[in-house]
């Protein structure tokens, strides 16, 4: 106290000054019109812009709720598709009653670590089997296919990416339906794909999409990504091209889990079939 004192002493006839200058100003402004009008103006493009920060800060930190929302948004938006429906048509009194019923249903996570320049890379994601992530359940994003569930806890899961030396997936031309498989290339390019053993009489197309062919964990037609090179190494009888994938691996955030109602179904009917054979 005693040093502030001294302080203010010291400088009396500063503070004097300004306590002048500002009561000048203010009367000045307050018995003026066009002062006190350009006053006003100013002040309020001064605090306008002030609102318009801390606005913009606010808006910056609710992005993660807002990006949460955004995806659990898109994933009940995406099971409502026809892609995501099965037809259940019965014939009724000579009446054909065709019915779409859910068959997908997707569940939104957020990627917590994610690897895309090994030779086997894996996704980790923020749900688990208490979310209803089961093993073997495919992985999609707005953009494509992503990998497969290979392995879950109760609160996380690990993603088996399409960038794993062991992924492979049915996938198939969009123009004439032939079907082939779906692999990553031996070059450990995060951006590159090949679809293999398509028959030879296919007509594959630079910038044709490759998609699912529902015969495996997607509904059909999620994108691999597009035809570039039509004449991949290692062919022989059958065709492989290269394919530039739809899926930005570098940058995921947010992806969607497949849940199939009929997987377990098929699956034990198919190890029926294979045990009988």
């Amino acid at each position: 106290m005693r040093n502030l004192w001294i302080f203010i002493t010291k400088y009396n006839a500063f503070f004097l000054f300004l306590i002048f200058e500002i009561s000048s100003l203010l009367i000045y402004i307050k018995y003026n019109s066009f002062q006190k009008a350009s006053f006003i103006n100013s002040t309020s493009k001064v605090t306008g812009t002030l609102y318009s920060q801390v606005d913009a800060l606010k808006e910056y930190l609710s992005l993660k709720e807002t990006n949460d929302s955004l995806a659990r948004e898109n994933a009940k938006l995406r099971g409502q598709l026809k892609v995501s429906m099965y037809v259940d048509s019965v014939e009724k009194h000579k009446v054909n009653d065709t019915v779409y019923k859910q068959q997908y249903s997707y569940i939104v996570a957020k990627v917590i670590n994610n690897s895309f320049n090994k030779r086997s890379n894996y996704i980790t994601i923020n749900r688990g089997s208490r979310d209803g992530i089961q093993k073997d359940m495919g992985v999609i994003t707005g953009a494509g296919v992503v990998g497969q569930v290979i392995d879950v806890t109760d609160h996380l899961a690990i993603i088996q990416s399409v960038l794993h030396k062991n992924t492979r997936f049915s996938a198939m031309l969009t123009s004439t339906k032939d079907i082939g498989s779906f692999v990553w290339g031996n070059d450990l390019d995060p951006h590159k794909g090949l679809l293999i053993d398509i028959q030879n009489n296919a007509q594959p197309k630079v910038g044709e999409t490759v998609v699912t062919s529902g015969y495996s964990l997607f509904p059909t037609g999620i994108p691999f990504g597009k035809i570039t090179n039509l004449h991949a190494k290692g062919g022989g009888l059958l065709i492989n091209v290269e394919v530039a994938l739809a899926v930005d691996f570098t940058k995921l955030q947010y992806v969607y889990v497949v849940n199939n109602k009929f997987a377990g179904e098929q699956t034990g009917l198919e190890a029926v079939q294979n045990k009988n054979e």
